[in-house]
């Protein structure tokens, strides 16, 4: 009968150590695959956001290049006649479109 005790002690500590093992690795396996979710979310974030900053980057080159251009007054001058329709003194405007 001593025997069939330890045996049975010996069983319900395999069964009881075996399920809690099994636990801790399935909360481990579903906290990695947490973490694996959110470092993908971020990859593709920071993929789009580089995008975004180059095209920000293209739009600012053209920009500086335009507030270089507006130093000039001979550009500004040509630039408000051909946008705003301005004319010097005898000139006459012929809008074709």
């Amino acid at each position: 009968m001593a025997r069939d005790k330890s045996k049975v002690k010996m069983r319900r500590r395999v069964i009881l150590f075996g399920s809690l093992s099994v636990f801790v690795i399935a909360i481990t396996l579903v906290t990695t695959l947490q973490y694996w979710v959110q470092i993908y979310d971020k990859y593709k974030e920071n993929k789009e956001l580089t995008l975004k900053l180059k095209k920000l980057k293209k739009k600012e080159a053209a920009l500086k290049v335009d507030v270089n251009k507006m130093q000039d007054s001979d550009y500004i001058a040509r630039y408000a006649r051909e946008k705003y329709l301005y004319s010097k003194d005898g000139e006459f405007i012929l809008n074709i479109k």
